[in-house]
């Protein structure tokens, strides 16, 4: 069996840890199309979030307290550059994340493509899963706001770790995802998967930016695979971060129907076969989409697996 999972951010990594335990069971592969919209330069580094967050989640090194982030991380150099006032002193590296920076920036400088790099950087972490970014082209999300009487657009970043989301926000902007192409990789997988996995991430700015890239929606909707998200809202609140900012400014509840009817049916031009909710959105009603409701709390990674597997049945390829 192969599985294909569109995932970003944290909460997509914890699902990961889940759908590689169930995998390991059935003997299936799994390839993960991680989101890049959050990426950006800073310090002259280039930082993948979403990436890491992942790499460093399934090479069992992320920060279980923070969430995100090393695991005994030091920050000697974030120091350092606030002595220099450099900036932006909002964006906090720490020593072990800036050494991943530092190759992979390297890497990228000397001409080789993010999905090398990447690939690269996994030799190390051994994720357990083949980890692609949906494209090596730049794709960068900003936020369109209103700052000191001033509408602009921000980087997303900015938006989320300066900001935290505390804006007048007018809409999200994928710069570069019209230009942009499908990493090697990204469509063979999912033309060749048994099924694709929306993973609980933030559906505006974590899967949104993966679907504009030109050709991956239409490989998920028109491929042969059926495809099952998994509700990232549970009675009515975001299970991580600020998914609740982000959908009340594209105008849709807070709420596993409104994230489902967000995401569509594949037979009115959407994407959903199947919508798995939390058993507290057991009511949940998307037109055209089969729901089932079982527990969606990722409290362990036997738990998670138990969601992935209850997705699977969903989809009819368990």
């Amino acid at each position: 069996m192969r599985i294909v999972v569109l995932t970003g951010g944290i909460g997509g990594a914890r699902f990961l840890v889940g759908v590689r335990a169930h995998a390991r069971q059935l003997g299936a592969e799994v390839t993960a199309v991680v989101n890049v919209g959050d990426d950006v330069r800073m310090h002259g580094l280039q930082i993948c979030p979403d990436l890491d967050s992942v790499m460093y989640t399934l090479g069992g090194a992320a920060d279980p307290e923070r969430g995100w982030g090393r695991t005994g991380e030091t920050w000697v150099v974030k120091e350092e550059l606030a002595k220099y006032g450099a900036e932006p002193g909002w964006f906090g590296l720490g020593d072990k994340d800036t050494a991943t920076h530092l190759v992979r920036t390297t890497l990228l400088s000397a001409g080789y493509p993010l999905s090398q790099v990447t690939a690269a950087l996994c030799d190390r972490w051994q994720p357990g899963l083949t980890l692609l970014p949906a494209t090596d082209d730049r794709l960068e999300t900003h936020v369109v706001v209103d700052v000191d009487g001033e509408r602009r657009a921000i980087h997303f970043q900015e938006w989320w770790v300066r900001h935290r989301g505390d804006l007048p926000t007018h809409r999200f902007v994928f710069v570069g995802a019209d230009t942009a192409k499908p990493a090697p990789g990204v469509l063979e997988a999912i033309g060749a998967a048994d099924v694709v996995l929306l993973a609980p991430s933030n559906p505006v700015v974590s899967v949104a930016p993966i679907l504009a890239v030109p050709g991956i929606r239409e490989a998920v909707a028109d491929g042969p695979a059926p495809v099952v998200g998994v509700s990232p809202v549970i009675a009515g609140a975001p299970v991580r971060g600020m998914a609740d900012r982000c959908l009340a400014t594209v105008g849709v509840p807070v709420t596993a129907t409104g994230v489902g009817t967000l995401y569509g049916a594949r037979a009115d031009g959407g994407l959903l076969d199947g919508w798995l909710v939390d058993t507290s959105d057991a009511d949940t009603d998307v037109p055209g989409v089969r729901t089932r409701a079982v527990p969606l709390w990722m409290r362990d990674e036997q738990a998670t697996a138990a969601m992935v597997a209850a997705a699977l049945e969903l989809a009819g390829v368990s």
